[in-house]
């Protein structure tokens, strides 16, 4: 699964990166932010098809299928399993016709330990760069008028050097894929869907983090500076 992530980089260096106009009135919400959790409003990437250009939009993290009666089921689908993601009804309407890029520069992930707890780590891709996730996003309209847009991350098996700590990972999209799977005139996703497996492990890079991240509410640049505790380093440095 994937349960939080961070992106730090500035909203001109996200807008330039994934091809998009920064509009001024979204430039706070392209502030930087280190703990983005499910419930929360995110940073998306969206094909227009009316406008025929990439633009930014804000979606609450945890999907609202448009047939719900209530919006509180976005609860349980904040990610979807890239396996069943084609079947499930809650999903494969978003799939073919609503697909999105959700902007990320690293995500964190928990190891169980002996002791029974969980041990927070946090994962890059090669230097820091940004990348994107894979989503789905979704339109849902409340009869008092009102309207949520919200979107899910889709999850794969783990790679190499996911597998130790966790048995899912968000599906980090290759640029060279970014552009098909924006794309509005696809909406048969069946041939896009075999080339979306987990990003190499030799690109990547993980390290063991601060629990001061298990809490939601903290979202701050000193998350980054916090030391871990000193038994996970001495497993990562054995891992690595």
């Amino acid at each position: 699964m994937c349960g939080r992530y961070t992106l730090k980089t500035k909203a001109t260096d996200i807008a330039r990166r994934f091809h998009f106009d920064l509009n001024p009135g979204l430039e706070d919400a392209f502030r930087p932010r280190y703990n983005i959790s499910p419930g929360q409003g995110i940073s998306a990437v969206i094909d227009d098809r009316d406008k025929d250009r990439r633009v930014p939009e804000i979606l609450h993290w945890g999907l609202v299928p448009s047939w719900a009666d209530d919006p509180a089921i976005a609860r349980n689908l904040s990610n979807a399993r890239l396996e069943t993601v084609d079947a499930k009804p809650s999903f494969r309407d978003a799939l073919r016709y609503r697909r999105c890029l959700i902007p990320a520069d690293g995500f964190y992930e928990w190891k169980s330990t002996a002791g029974g707890g969980k041990a927070p780590h946090y994962f890059e891709v090669e230097d820091g760069a940004l990348f994107g996730f894979a989503a789905i996003w979704e339109h849902w309209a409340h009869p008092d008028g009102s309207e949520i847009l919200s979107c899910a991350l889709l999850t794969t098996r783990p790679n190499a050097l996911m597998a130790p700590i966790h048995d899912r990972m968000p599906v980090i999209l290759p640029p060279e894929l970014e552009a098909a799977w924006l794309d509005p005139r696809i909406i048969n996703p069946a041939p896009l869907l075999p080339h979306l497996q987990p990003y190499p492990a030799e690109k990547m890079r993980a390290r063991p983090f601060s629990p001061k991240v298990n809490n939601a509410r903290l979202d701050d640049p000193s998350l980054l500076s916090d030391p871990p505790p000193p038994q996970e380093i001495a497993f990562f440095d054995k891992l690595l």
